[in-house]
């Protein structure tokens, strides 16, 4: 195999990864469990086609594919794990069974999951093994065949204290110091917003997630919330001002560009796991909080998280079964019952319920 393979060849690992790591013009390999995706994308190259023209497509080719029972990992020395992060478990086992022991490799994870680095290296336990992560900013569609439709995002930013002396060959992967920061500021600014659209979009009755963002109602709330998060962000972590701004101006650029083919359900899915305390809804909300700023916009927007319902999210609706709407911001939010922040999403929840959510 080449010295460069990516775990997981869906959306992102050869949309994103993939055109990355080929746009580098380095040789690499793709690892997926799929056999009819290793199938196809060994029997012919793939094309990423780019949101709204804004750029030539691009022809990726001159990789090889393998399932998980023909890879060979012992040429191998940067790995990049692209797979849902409730799926790290069972790569991390198969990495275990099949990496060389005294060969010294680096795994970056691209998978917005919490701490998907720390979990692959307790799986794998192999001294001789570095795990970084990185943060996925680039929105991947799929289209025809095999092809990928994608946002032109230029680079993938990852966790430079973690690559164990490691330096990436490939130019766009960019090493970040204090990560950490990094990941929290992304999610309270990138993530916050995009469930904001998303599931007050949900309640307006969109499906398209653009068209969802474009809503004058949404983007009044949406500006609101970007004003106080870029304030108490700059407060919490001391980010430059204007450095926070531009990066906010960003993510409503991408959110808000019709050309970017997304939907509202696909930004909507597993409510459950977006609702954690250190997440990227309750954790702005926190923060807000702490400096006395105005919470209103999330709140409204957990209140919409807790009424969501579409088909596929049988977890959500068997969790909702089982619990209070009190119940599930108590012990999937943390937010204690009683408590004002509580109280207050509790009373828009039930507002939203009595006019079933048309009025946002």
């Amino acid at each position: 195999m080449s010295k460069i393979t990516i775990i997981g060849a869906g959306k992102t690992g050869r949309g994103f990864i993939g055109r990355l790591v080929a746009e580098s013009d380095t040789e690499f390999s793709f690892v997926d469990k799929d056999k009819a995706l290793v199938d196809k994308l060994n029997k012919a190259p793939f094309q990423v086609n780019f949101f709204g023209n804004v750029r030539e497509p691009v022809t990726v080719s001159g990789y090889e594919a393998y399932t998980w029972g023909d890879a060979d990992f012992s040429d191998t020395e940067l790995i990049f794990v692209s797979v849902c992060g409730t799926n790290l478990q069972d790569v991390g086992e198969k990495l275990r069974d099949r990496l060389v022991p005294d060969k010294k490799y680096c795994i970056i994870t691209c998978e917005n999951y919490p701490d998907p680095a720390g979990r692959l290296k307790e799986v794998i336990g192999m001294d001789n093994v570095s795990v970084s992560e990185a943060t996925v900013f680039c929105t991947t569609i799929d289209a025809d065949g095999i092809d990928i439709s994608s946002e032109n995002y230029p680079y993938l930013q990852c966790n430079a204290d973690l690559l164990g002396g490691y330096v990436p060959t490939v130019d766009s992967v960019r090493p970040v110091a204090e990560f950490g920061n990094f990941l929290t500021r992304k999610l309270f600014t990138y993530n916050a917003a995009s469930c904001i659209i998303a599931y007050l979009g949900w309640l307006a009755g969109y499906t398209d997630y653009a068209e969802a963002a474009n809503d004058e109602a949404i983007l009044s709330l949406l500006d609101k919330n970007y004003e106080i998060t870029n304030r108490v962000l700059c407060r919490e972590f001391g980010y430059d001002k204007q450095d926070q701004e531009e990066f906010a101006l960003l993510s409503r650029n991408k959110f808000t560009d019709r050309t970017i083919a997304d939907t509202v359900a696909r930004n909507a899915r597993e409510p459950q796991r977006k609702l954690g305390r250190t997440e990227r809804v309750i954790g702005p909300m926190l923060v807000m909080d702490k400096y006395g700023e105005d919470t209103s916009v999330l709140e409204k927007t957990v209140a919409a998280m807790l009424l969501y319902d579409n088909d596929g999210e049988e977890a959500w609706r068997k969790i909702k079964s089982e619990n209070t709407p009190a119940d599930l911001l108590e012990s999937i939010c943390g937010l204690p019952k009683g408590s004002a922040l509580s109280d207050r999403i509790l009373s828009i929840y039930k507002k939203l319920s009595l006019t079933k959510g048309n009025s946002i």
